[in-house]
């Protein structure tokens, strides 16, 4: 009889462990072994400390100003002006993505970054290829090409940067494509200068442009 009850407490232990791994196996996220920790997607909307957040942007907003870091400049008492423009956009990452053919197509509207449409805000005329460009808030998409981009300011503001209104297109500037060797990670807008005046630049995997803008000081 006791041989038996043993028999019995044996089954007994092995079915409940059989029972716990079955049930740890439905409990295990398939995913958790294979997803890297920094590939983590925040809910929308996120939840930090009792608060409801909107979702972290994974393209961040940046600012390009000429002169380059015109507010620093400002809060050490080198700016006596307004600065000349500057340039609000968002900054998507490569990836290992190829960008220019691919991502970004050849021939159709591109934003110039990511989410909303990107501005340039000008805050005095400038001359770009022999064109007077009055100040004022502007859209800055662009059509690229391989062998070069053609650059817009449009009037069509608070937009989406996917939704061009065409007929809103004031001035278009064509500039030459120059090769990158080092592929650029974060879409860039930069800001330089030369003998005439102050340079746009613009890049973003293995390919930049450059606008070069005299300063009018009429």
């Amino acid at each position: 009889m006791t041989h038996s009850r043993c028999n019995l407490y044996g089954i007994v232990i092995i079915f409940i462990i059989l029972l716990c791994t079955v049930l740890c196996a439905c409990h295990t996220n398939p995913q958790s072994q294979t997803t890297p920790a920094d590939s983590t997607v925040l809910p929308v909307p996120r939840q930090e400390g009792g608060n409801t957040l909107s979702l972290l942007d994974k393209s961040p907003l940046d600012i390009a100003y000429y002169p380059p870091e015109y507010p620093k400049l400002k809060m050490i008492g080198k700016a006596a002006s307004l600065p000349v423009f500057r340039v609000i956009y968002s900054r998507p990452q490569k990836n290992g993505r190829k960008i220019f053919g691919s991502v970004v197509k050849y021939g159709e509207h591109w934003r110039l970054g990511a989410n909303e449409a990107t501005e340039i805000e000008i805050f005095g005329p400038v001359i770009i290829q022999q064109t007077k460009v009055p100040p004022g808030r502007y859209v800055l998409y662009c059509i690229p090409q391989p062998a070069e981009w053609t650059l817009i300011l449009n009037s069509d503001l608070y937009s989406w940067g996917l939704i061009i209104d065409a007929a809103k297109d004031i001035f278009k500037f064509t500039v030459p494509t120059i090769p990158v060797p080092n592929p650029i990670e974060a879409f860039t807008i930069e800001t330089g200068e030369n003998e005439e005046g102050a340079l746009l630049w613009i890049g973003w995997d293995d390919t930049k442009v450059v606008l070069p803008m005299q300063l009018n000081s009429k």
